[in-house]
Parts: structure tokens; sequence; C-alpha cells
């Protein structure tokens, strides 16, 4: 994310990078990388098995995963949704449009280009092609686009507020905040992502319950129940996020990273992944049982059925192998039971 060490003096911004001046880059494609087989639209989403890019736009956006971005546009519509107070007309949909971006290009790509630079040492060893491991992307480039994405997606918070006419800038704090915890989620000296239970369930929350309150917020009133149901909803999220550590688990050990797969073992580490996605879900259901919705709670149920199938069908087979195929086939019926509760909780 940040580097390790960047402060203002006068109008010039100052990093002290580690070990090497990473300034004068190389375009050139290192030899480990998969050039041969990779795919130019992995690498526009920012996914694993992307091919290699010197154009230096492809590369940003490489940068910032737009894989990532629908969870959190899809959070916001969830918020809508549950506000009660979302109507199909031109100023509602401008509205949430603009929510949607500053969630996810703007604040959603800033924490994962941040997420990039903490990682390179890492991923110097997983996949040691990506861009800024590899030199296709200069320090100074990764610095500048952090920071242009970062006060992008502050300035649409303040003008979403001004907008819906906030006493109170609550959009622009949620922002700010979950801003900050991709900071310390993966900068030193806290780095969350350090501890396989912190770290994941602050990213579950950052992908779940960030987005909804803001979508709330945006069309309503953002009340401690949904706090609640959305924090619980997290968990879920906890699950999600260690799909990602099994990939990672040579370097995060290298490095001294405690992700659970590390902690664990693959073995143990994913039962809890999908223990944490199914239970959470079942425990949702639950509740709206008992809130006397039965035909919301019948209808989560139902779409957690195919994600045990699917988890038995790849993921629990090969974490490794199978999880982006995994995560394609499952997560649609996860991100629709959001909405199903979303739908429950504005009636």
């Amino acid at each position: 994310m940040f580097p390790n060490c960047m402060f203002c003096s006068g109008r010039r911004l100052t990093v002290r990078a580690a070990e090497t001046d990473t300034n004068e880059v190389n375009p050139q494609v290192p030899d480990k990388a998969p050039a041969k087989n990779g795919s130019s639209f992995n690498q526009l989403l920012g996914i694993k098995g992307a091919a290699q890019e010197t154009n230096k736009w492809k590369i940003r956006l490489q940068l910032t995963k737009p894989v990532t971005w629908p969870p959190l546009v899809w959070g916001v519509v969830c918020g809508a949704a549950a506000s009660g107070n979302f109507h199909w007309n031109l100023e509602d949909v401008a509205k949430s449009i603009v929510c949607m971006i500053m969630s996810g290009p703007c604040l959603t790509g800033y924490t994962q280009t941040m997420n990039d630079w903490y990682d390179r040492e890492i991923d110097a060893i997983n996949e040691p092609y990506r861009p800024i491991p590899s030199g296709a992307i200069s320090e100074n480039e990764v610095i500048t686009q952090i920071w242009v994405l970062l006060l992008a997606g502050l300035g649409l918070a303040g003008i979403l507020d001004v907008w819906a006419g906030h006493d109170f800038p609550i959009l622009f704090y949620l922002a700010l905040g979950g801003s900050l915890l991709s900071y310390i989620y993966s900068a030193p000296p806290l780095k969350l992502k350090q501890n396989g239970w912190i770290g994941n369930f602050a990213l579950g929350a950052s992908y779940i319950s960030l987005p909804w309150w803001a979508g709330q917020a945006l069309f309503g009133t953002l009340t401690p129940d949904i706090v609640v149901l959305t924090i619980l909803y997290s968990i879920a999220g906890l699950g999600i996020a260690i799909v990602n550590d099994f990939k990672s688990i040579e370097g995060d050990r290298a490095m001294g990273l405690q992700s659970l797969p590390v902690a664990f073992g693959a073995e143990t580490a994913k039962w809890i992944c999908v223990g944490a996605i199914d239970i959470t879900q079942l425990s949702v259901a639950g509740y709206l049982l008992g809130a006397g919705k039965p035909f919301y709670a019948l209808a989560l149920l139902a779409l957690i059925v195919p994600q045990v199938v699917f988890q038995f069908q790849y993921f629990l087979k090969d974490p490794v192998k199978y999880d982006v195929k995994y995560q394609a086939s499952a997560q649609p019926f996860l991100v629709l039971g959001l909405l199903v509760t979303a739908l429950a909780t504005s009636h």
C-alpha cells in the first residue's frame, strides 16, 4: 500500500523505498513470467494468469484489480435496497452510480494498488512477473496512483454527502475510515494481514459492510441493527478472504505472515474457510426466520445449497488449483443472498 516511509516536505513528496531504487525501470518481461500462456483478459482484470504488458495504462488498471470491484458495487446496491428509499428515477440512479465509482474503481483500486506495493517482496516470491516486482511500473508512478485514487474516492464521498443533504458527512467518514482500514491492513507497523483472523475479517468487513453502509446512508438511515447484521455477514467475507491465501502460502511463510493456511495448514484452513461462509449465512437465515420473514429465510437457504455443492466439487478438492473456478461458481449465490437479506430488512 503506502510505502514504508512517506512524508511531504514542502511541495515534494519524498519516498524512502526498501532496498532498491525502482525509479529507473526495465519494461522488459522477466524470465520467470508466464508470457506464453498469459491472458490479456486476465491482465485487465488483475488476476493470476495475466499476460505481460508494457502499456502503462493497462498496467495501472491491472494494479487496481477490476475483478475485485463487483462485490463493492453490489454492496452499494444492497445498501440502497435496504434503505427502502431508492427510487428508479434519474437522480437516485445517478447517486448510486457515483457511490459505486467511489467504492469500486476509486477506493478499492486504491486499496489494491497499495496492497500490491506492500506485497512486492512476497510477490517477488509467489508472482515475480506482477507489475511492481517485475519493474514494469516505477515506484513514483505507483505512489501517484495511490494518492490520486484515494483523493478521488474521498472527494466523491464529500460530493455525495452534499448531494444527499446530510447534516453530518457520514459518507465521507465511512470512506475515510475504510481507507484507513485499508492502510493498516497492509502497512507496517500494524499490518493486520499478518494475522489471518484479524486481517481476513477486516477484509471481509471492507467488502461487505462498508459499501452496504454507504448505500444505505446515501438513501436512508444507517441503523444499529443493520450495522450488527452486516458485521455478522462479514464473517462470511472472512471465509472468502481465506480463499485467496492458499495461492500465497510459500511467500507468506517466507515473509512470516500468519495467514490461516500457514498457521493451521491447508487441510484445516480450507474447512475453516467453508465453515465461516456457510455458518454465517445459516445464522442470517435463522435471524430472518426469527424476525418473521420465512420466505426470505427460505430464499437464502436455497442460495446456500449450490455454494456447498461447489465447495465439495472444487474448493475442498484442491483450494489452489480450483480457487478461481470455485469463486466464479459459488460467489454469485452468496452475493444474491446479500441482496435477499437487504430486501428483507427493507420491509
